[in-house]
């Protein structure tokens, strides 16, 4: 039997009162009413209603040790990142490892593996295989429905993968960027229930009024947080929160209770902003989380005060998991998986013949996962299209890293680099290496260092090469947590000594191949218009 006491933040009946929580068996056995509390919050735990582990670049175990710190004690988590690498196996290593320690991962089953037809992935889930691991009592939900035009124009593989989930009764999430109207709402009306893709608020009014949740989603990359705060004006309880994709330096920093404080500073209601961030996500998935009520699981944390959120304990199933500034779980050993065929490329490899010195241009925004397109004249020498850096028109590069084939190349905006290169086998969806560069060397360089190691994030410059090498399907590492982000922090700060003025370069680099965000991005099977659905002419 233990007893917790302090100032009980009650989201359900929606007061605080001061009282202890008695835990027995990893469950609230009582809740009473008290005097003499110490000065201290006891709220329900958080949770981070969508997100790719995989992103964070740790295995979820290693992502647990971080989060955890910050109050989180459920993720609902989409494994479409690993998926495509490694197929089942992948979603298998995942929940595997994820239930080595005491954090709730609910995971759900990927519905679009690969994402689009015009990318070379790793693997496939087709509709037997979703229906099948829809199945499993670990899996929790038909992950983000990104193939949008396969709902609306009745595709019968999209529509079956529906249909199984919603036979099993469970939870079907959204990903429809931008769509609005009669669009929506066939989409919505397709029992699709979730959207974090909303990027304006007209947007996200849209979509609830076609009967969607809005998940207000604040990662490392996508920042949609400030255009869609004020959705709690109106919609509070149709709110949930998320991070989507979360790099380790910023996951040392906050995770969901960072959107609290800041949603309490602009003054809306604490149990409006504890039902986003707690209530709905439990209600929706049908989380095994408990909300501080007499016979729940007993998850909770213990804060200084709301206004602050500095976590001081976090408790799961009625054990403390985080207390005194430390994680009272160890280090899990995991085993490796890939899918990897490395090849290295030469300068000859990454030059764009053409006689068009009229270049489509993919033009980046800091901050967001959709990119704009223009049309830049560029020099050609001997038919080889050149890059112009002194305009910030470098040159981009997917080269496949399942099997032997021509890279792709095209010329993009907004990166900065004045001398040198970066590249990443995390690359949406599919993870091929993407690279962009001043110089065709240095591109080359780049990407042949992470083939040399199976994956990782590098960069180089004319002083300087570096790696963090990411050994787990070429998108995660084993290692502790706090190490990974050192690493990934000492990449970033070295791009940004390469000129790039980006926010986070590395994340932003890692959807610049995501074809089903608009407008355009490049595959390794070339330049990709994601409103058209059609490659690029060059």
């Amino acid at each position: 039997m233990k007893t917790v006491q302090g100032k009980i933040v009650d989201p359900v009946s929606r007061r605080i009162f001061n009282g202890e929580i008695e835990i027995k068996d990893g469950k609230i056995s009582d809740v009473r009413e008290t005097d003499g509390v110490p000065d201290q919050y006891i709220m329900p735990g958080l949770i981070d209603s969508h997100i790719h582990i995989e992103s964070s670049m740790l295995i979820p175990s290693e992502f647990a040790r971080l989060a955890v710190r910050h109050g989180t004690v459920a993720t609902v988590s989409d494994p479409h990142e690993i998926a495509n690498v490694c197929g089942k196996k992948g979603v298998e290593y995942m929940i595997k490892n994820g239930k080595k320690v005491p954090l709730k991962f609910y995971f759900g089953v990927p519905s679009c593996v690969p994402a689009t037809t015009f990318e070379t992935a790793g693997a496939e889930l087709d509709k037997e295989d979703v229906e099948k691991l829809l199945q499993r009592d670990d899996i929790h939900y038909l992950s983000e429905m990104m193939n949008w035009p396969g709902v609306l124009n009745d595709d019968p593989d999209v529509l079956a993968k529906i249909d199984a989930a919603l036979k099993l009764g469970k939870p079907i999430d959204g990903h429809a960027p931008g769509l609005k109207g009669e669009k929506a709402k066939k989409y919505a009306a397709a029992e699709i229930s979730t959207d974090h893709e909303c990027f304006t608020i007209e947007e996200a009014i849209d979509k609830l009024e076609a009967g969607m949740l809005i998940i207000i989603r604040e990662g490392s990359a996508a920042k949609n947080y400030n255009a869609l705060v004020k959705l709690f004006d109106t919609y509070p309880d149709k709110l949930m929160f998320c991070s989507d994709d979360k790099h380790p330096d910023d996951l040392i920093q906050g995770h969901i209770n960072e959107l609290v404080v800041r949603t309490l500073s602009h003054g809306y209601d604490l149990f409006d902003i504890l039902h986003a961030s707690s209530v709905l996500p439990i209600r929706h998935y049908g989380l095994k989380v408990g909300l501080l009520q007499k016979g729940d699981s007993a998850d909770f944390i213990i804060v200084d005060q709301p206004e602050s959120m500095k976590v001081k304990e976090t408790w799961i199933d009625g054990e403390p998991v985080f207390q005194d500034g430390k994680v009272l779980f160890s280090k899990v050993n995991a085993r490796k998986i890939n899918h990897f065929t490395s090849h290295k490329i030469t300068p000859e490899d990454v030059i764009l013949k053409s006689d068009n010195e009229n270049q489509p241009l993919i033009v980046a925004e800091d901050g967001q996962l959709v990119t704009k397109k223009e049309i830049a004249k560029l020099s050609i020498q001997n038919g080889i299209v050149q890059p112009d850096p002194d305009r910030d028109i470098l040159k981009i590069a997917v080269v496949n890293r399942y099997e032997k084939k021509p890279p792709a190349i095209a010329f993009i905006k907004n990166f900065g680099l004045k001398n040198g290169a970066i590249a990443s086998s995390v690359a949406h969806d599919s993870h091929n290496i993407i690279a962009v560069g001043s110089s065709d060397e240095f591109i080359c360089k780049a990407v042949n260092m992470i083939m040399e190691q199976k994956g990782g994030i590098s960069a180089v410059s004319d002083e300087k090469e570096d790696i963090l090498p990411l050994p787990i399907a070429g998108i995660m590492s084993d290692e502790k947590g706090e190490d990974v982000a050192a690493g990934y922090e000492r990449l970033s700060k070295m791009s940004k000594t390469m000129g790039s003025s980006l926010n986070a370069p590395f994340m932003l680099i890692s959807f610049m191949a995501l074809l089903v965000i608009p407008s355009l991005k490049l595959s390794d099977k070339g330049l990709f218009d994601g409103e058209t659905f059609e490659f690029v002419k060059q």
